[in-house]
């Protein structure tokens, strides 16, 4: 394979991380640290233009520019995914009663708001909980060791106001 193809790649797929972090970056409100990002992101996006658009007599140049692109894209999400930033809601419903789930919860260390509800079959147990979300799949996996039929729902939060968040225990 011609090394300019190699290196068109390359850089596409570092284009591409370093947009897919900044979208990200900017939508979860670290509009600074964006900005220095897109920087970067500008220095990288013309050096891999610019070995396209003086070799366009190569479509394989093309090709690379296009591939470098797709992976770029890919690798920026699973950098995301594991950086995990913000936050998670959970809405928990669970079938019994069992007003010891909250304090388990609460003793992992996440906040935990709860009450009784009317459900089809008679009284449930409603959770909201509120965690980093890097403890996402973490929090989801106790509660269901707590309660293996617990209807729950998780969506990420836009905006915050009160309460408060503890670190959770380890």
């Amino acid at each position: 394979m011609d090394s300019i193809i190699l290196l068109i790649i390359v850089i596409n797929v570092v284009y591409m991380t370093l947009t897919t972090l900044r979208l990200i970056l900017v939508i979860k409100g670290y509009r600074v640290v964006a900005s220095f990002l897109s920087m970067a992101e500008v220095f990288v996006y013309l050096m891999g233009l610019t070995m396209v658009l003086d070799n366009l007599d190569e479509p394989l140049n093309i090709v690379a520019y296009c591939i470098g692109w797709g992976l770029g894209v890919y690798c920026g999400s699973i950098i995301e995914n594991r950086l995990a930033l913000g936050y998670v809601v959970f809405d928990v419903i669970v079938d019994s009663l069992e007003i010891e789930i909250p304090i388990q919860v609460r003793a992992k260390g996440y906040g935990v708001t709860s009450w009784v509800a009317d459900g089809k079959d008679g009284k449930r147990l409603c959770m909201k909980v509120l965690a980093k979300r890097k403890n996402e799949l973490k929090l989801r996996d106790y509660i269901l060791s707590l309660s293996p039929k617990a209807f729950i729902i998780s969506y990420e939060p836009t905006r915050f106001n009160g309460g408060f968040l503890i670190r959770p225990s380890r």
